[in-house]
Order: C-alpha cells, then structure tokens, then sequence
C-alpha cells in the first residue's frame, strides 16, 4: 500500500517543502516571499502602440508588462467617465503580477484580477463557472451544473459593487473534500466562499480608489508574507497535490535527514536523469523553449522492441522532472522512434493523462512529422533552476 508524507526542510536556509510518494520526491516548493499575485497601484509609463502594450511602474524603480487586449476598465483607477476607457501615459491602473521577472525579461501583470478561495478562484472581467481540469470530468461536469445558478446570480449581486465588472468562477479541486456532503450542504459552502471572494475584490477596488500609486493593495499571504504564513500556503499546496493523487491523510513531519532532500534537489540541477531500464533524459532549459531528449543508453533490446517500455517509463519521469524543476513555456520532448502506429497512441494518451495531473496547467499540443512531442506548460513561477539562483545569491549576501 503507497504512503505519503509532507517533509519540511531547509535547503542552504531557505525553509523548502516537499512530498514524498512511497519515498520517492514528488513535489518541491520553496517557502519564499514571492510577487507573484500580488496586486499594486501602477501608473502607466508609456504605451507601445506596436506591441499592443503599455508598461506600468507600480514601484518607484520596478515596471512591468500589461498587454492592452481584455482591459478591466474598471482597474483604470484614473478613469474620469465610461467614455475615458483608453489606457495612456500617466494613467493609474490597478494590477496583478502574473509572472515574475525573468533575467531581461520584465514582469507580465494582468487586470483580470483573480483571487483564490478555499473553493473557487474568482477574476475579473471575465464571465462564466467551470472547475479545475484535474477534476474528473464527470465531476467537473456535475459541479459546474449544480452550481452554476447560484453563482451567477452572486456575480449579478456584486456587479456594482464591482464597478458594473462581471466575474467568472473557477471551482477548485479542494471540491473534493466536500463533494460527499448533500448536494445544497457542498454548494452552500462553494457559494459561501464565493461571495467572501467576492466582497474581497469589492474592497479591492474600492480601496484602489483612497491609495496612492505603487500601495499593494493585496497579497495572496493573509499576513502580509510572514514566514510561517508562506510556509503554510506551502504546506496546503503541497498537500493538495498529494490528495488530488488520493492521498488524504499525508503526515506532516519536520526533516531528519532520511530522506536525503538536499542531496536529491543538487541532483535536479543535472542535465542527465538516468531511468531504471538503463535509458536517460538529456534536460536543456533555453531561453525560448525547453528540450528534453530520451536515449535508449543501457536499456537491452531482445527478442522484442523495447522502445514503447522504455517511452513509458521516459514519460512517467519526465513530468516529474518537469513538475520538480518548474519548465514552463515550450517543452520539446524527443521521445525514442518506435514501428507501430498503436503505440504511439498509447503514449499520447498517457501523456495527456499525466498533463491533466500536474498542478500547472499543462496542455498536450501535438507530435510533429519528426516525432517531437510539443507541450505548453503555463508560468505559474520561476523555475527551480532560477529559484536555487536566488537562494544561492541570497547566502551569499
């Protein structure tokens, strides 16, 4: 019977969290204050009308990218009527960082603003319920049917308090923990959180009114980025992880050295990940995309092919290579050539099935004329490569 354990350690005294599987590591987070989500008061710097953007400063020395398509008017915090909804030089604009910044690469921020609540992710200036692609999809399909004419009619309720802004509903995978209550028990509860949500994106914007440029208005860490609140959304993130995969009553427990965790995140830092037939993964992480090749190494053919088993297993380790050193963007996969048409079904299907559990939304594109398996990984945060960069800087200091 697998077991499950949420281990907390430190890595070079930075507090990390992790999950481990049958004491395998499966998941990886860094407790780091991080900008991600976090929502500021910018002012618009200057419009680049080519690339249908505008950067916005929303510190005195630190400015981001905002493309102009999908405008919340009601973030255009300056606007003086509903005819004054052009972005330009010198506007105040409130913003979500979406991205943190990479290398040269700035910040991308957003004005859908979206905040997350126990049971739903709630953003502005969209419309519609769905839930969480990690749901099954007959859960998916049931949830949103339940639960969908309650929370329509919250938008309805919220909409002028929200700047006449409609909001959609994202319905989370913690759903699970309450799907076996009565069917008006669990969409009280959703609902419930929905509107508590709601209200705080009302504040939100109503206090973007009253504060001077550059303010954080809001972050995701309910104390204000302490470090035991960063550790706990840690541990909740790790955990949900761990129950989306069926386990439920994961054990919490401080780091002895057992488990060997600063010895396994060096080993993330290779290039080459040897699998358990004798095959290895060459990872490259480039500046446009991320190349991952497969290489039969020492796995032994006989009688038969052994390239479906070999790609399998390739499979398995590979989103977990991706899941633990962050890829996101253009991931290329090089899998090995293989005769049957069938198996390279097989393999696809496998693929999308493990890019449905990740936690990052992962979408399965296409295998190209050449046999190149393309994925789109979404940027939820830096990569590991980039946080031990900070880490390291930061022990440096």
């Amino acid at each position: 019977m697998q077991s499950a354990n949420i281990i907390i350690s430190e890595y070079k005294k930075t507090p990390v969290v992790c999950g481990f599987i049958d004491d395998k590591l499966e998941y990886l987070t860094f407790a780091r204050d991080s900008e991600l989500n976090k929502v500021y008061i910018g002012k618009v710097d200057h419009i680049v009308k080519n690339l249908d953007a505008a950067f916005i400063r929303f510190g005195q020395n630190t400015i981001g990218y905002l493309s102009l398509k999908n405008i919340v008017d009601a973030c255009i915090t300056s606007k003086k009527s509903k005819t004054d909804a052009i972005l330009k030089a010198g506007d105040e604009v409130l913003v979500q960082i979406d991205s943190e910044a990479i290398k040269t690469k700035k910040c991308k921020l957003t004005t859908g603003i979206s905040i997350s609540g126990k049971y739903c992710v709630v953003t502005l200036g969209r419309s519609g319920v769905g839930a969480s692609v990690k749901l099954e999809d007959s859960l998916r399909k049931r949830v949103v049917e339940e639960t969908k004419s309650r929370l329509t009619d919250l938008s309805n309720e919220y909409k002028k308090l929200l700047y006449d802004t409609c909001c959609g509903f994202i319905i989370r995978t913690s759903v699970f923990d309450i799907i076996d209550l009565s069917e008006q028990s669990y969409i009280d509860l959703i609902a419930a959180d929905a509107e508590c949500v709601l209200q705080k994106l009302a504040n939100i914007l109503k206090e973007s009114r009253l504060r001077t440029i550059y303010s954080c208005i809001y972050s995701p860490m309910s104390n204000n980025g302490s470090e035991d609140d960063i550790l706990s959304a840690c541990i909740k993130k790790t955990d949900a992880f761990l129950k989306i995969r069926g386990f439920n009553d994961a054990l919490t427990i401080q780091d002895t050295g057992i488990h060997g965790i600063v010895s396994k995140i060096d080993s993330l830092k290779s290039g080459r990940v040897w699998l358990k037939s004798g095959a290895f993964l060459i990872i490259e992480q480039l500046e446009s995309f991320n190349a991952i090749d497969v290489n039969t190494g020492k796995a032994i053919k006989g009688k038969k092919d052994i390239s479906f088993e070999v790609n399998l297993e390739a499979a398995d380790e590979i989103m977990r290579q991706i899941r633990l050193r962050n890829l996101t963007g253009m991931i290329l996969i090089d899998f090995i050539n293989m005769k049957d048409t069938e198996d390279y079904d097989k393999l696809t299907d496998h693929i999308k099935e493990l890019c449905r559990m990740d936690p990052v939304h992962t979408t399965f594109v296409d295998i190209t004329g050449l046999g190149i398996v393309e994925l789109i990984r979404n940027k939820n945060d830096k990569s590991l490569k980039e946080i031990l960069q900070d880490v390291e800087n930061s022990v440096d200091i």
